[in-house]
């Protein structure tokens, strides 16, 4: 079997209904989760820290209420912190604009929308549930309306009921 490229960066793969999670671990603790297309094949864990990612992210894909708790290792600014804090306590099923979030934490649309793509540990801080006033807005730093990033972000809030949320796998 020929070995993926860039798989090596990762400790982990775990397959996505729209395409896979990469899973980089070191020290014990998860360093980051990153969205990946299709075309990278699974990879087993390479420890334990991995391994709990990967089952909780499968669980996650077959049931939106699925829990995550895994050990994060510290990563980015103060002001990161505060808006990851806000994002997190967006329920399932909703969405929050990036003014509604920077109305909240007393800063700007922008600011958050920066924060957002910064976020090392997507689904875990679950980034995708905020949005722009007039529709989806970015994902991940991406905002090509036909692109894998916001087709990961309409897969998303459609698994977890946002209504008007459809995905559909090309």
């Amino acid at each position: 079997m020929k070995k993926q490229q860039g798989s090596e960066l990762f400790s982990a793969i775990v397959a996505a209904p729209f395409g896979a999670m990469g899973v980089r671990t070191q020290d014990g603790q998860l360093r980051e989760l990153v969205y990946l297309p299709p075309h990278f094949a699974e990879k087993d864990a390479q420890d334990a820290v991995s391994a709990l990612a990967c089952a909780q992210l499968a669980r996650y894909f077959r049931d939106p209420d699925a829990p995550f708790d895994l050990p994060l290792a510290a990563q980015g600014s103060a002001f990161q912190h505060t808006v990851w804090a806000a994002i997190a306590q967006i329920p399932r099923g909703q969405v929050r604009t990036y003014g509604d979030v920077a109305r909240f934490i007393g800063s700007a649309p922008r600011a958050v929308g920066q924060a957002c793509g910064a976020n090392w540990y997507p689904l875990v801080i679950p980034c995708h549930r905020v949005t722009a006033a007039g529709g989806l807005g970015g994902f991940s730093h991406h905002d090509d309306a036909k692109g894998f990033h916001l087709g990961v972000k309409r897969w998303l809030l459609a698994h977890e009921g946002v209504e008007g949320m459809r995905w559909s796998a090309r």
